[in-house]
C-alpha cells in the first residue's frame, strides 16, 4: 500500500507563485521608480540651489545606484520564484539568461557604486584638509 500525501494540486502552488511573482517583481519595479523619482527631484534642487558640483551629482548617481541594484535584486527574485514549480528546460534557460544578465548588471553597478563612493570620500577628506589649513 503506498501512500502519497499531496498538500496542495499543483495548479493552486502554480497559481500562489503567479501572486508572489508579481507582488515581488512589483516591488522591485516600484523601488526603481522611487529611486529614479528620488534622484531626479534631488537632481532638479541641485541644479535650481546652484549647487551643480561634481560631488553632489555623483551623490545622487550613488543612490540611484543604490535602488537600482535593489530593484534588480527583486525583478531576479522573482524570476527565480517563477521557476520554482516543475520548470521545463526553456524555463530554465530563460531563467539562466536574465539571471546572467541581470548579474552583469549588478556587478558593474556595483563596482560603479563602489568607485563613487571612493571619490566622494577622497572629496570629503580633501575638503576636510583644505579646511583646516592643511596642505592636499
Amino acid at each position: 500500500m503506498t501512500l502519497s500525501v499531496e498538500l496542495l494540486p499543483e495548479s493552486t502552488v502554480r497559481d500562489v507563485i503567479g501572486v508572489l511573482v508579481r507582488l515581488i517583481e512589483s516591488a522591485g519595479a516600484l523601488i526603481i521608480f522611487i529611486g529614479a523619482v528620488w534622484a531626479f527631484v534631488q537632481f532638479v534642487t541641485a541644479g535650481v540651489r546652484g549647487r551643480g558640483k561634481v560631488a553632489g551629482f555623483n551623490r545622487i548617481r550613488l543612490s540611484l545606484g543604490r535602488f537600482l541594484v535593489l530593484g534588480l535584486e527583486f525583478q531576479l527574485a522573482g524570476d527565480v520564484l517563477r521557476t520554482a514549480v516543475a520548470p521545463s528546460f526553456a524555463e530554465i534557460g530563460q531563467l539562466a539568461a536574465i539571471a546572467a544578465i541581470r548579474t552583469v548588471l549588478n556587478y558593474f553597478l556595483g563596482r560603479e557604486i563602489a568607485e563613487e563612493r571612493a571619490e566622494i570620500e577622497r572629496g570629503e577628506t580633501a575638503s576636510a584638509h583644505d579646511s583646516k589649513g592643511l596642505p592636499t
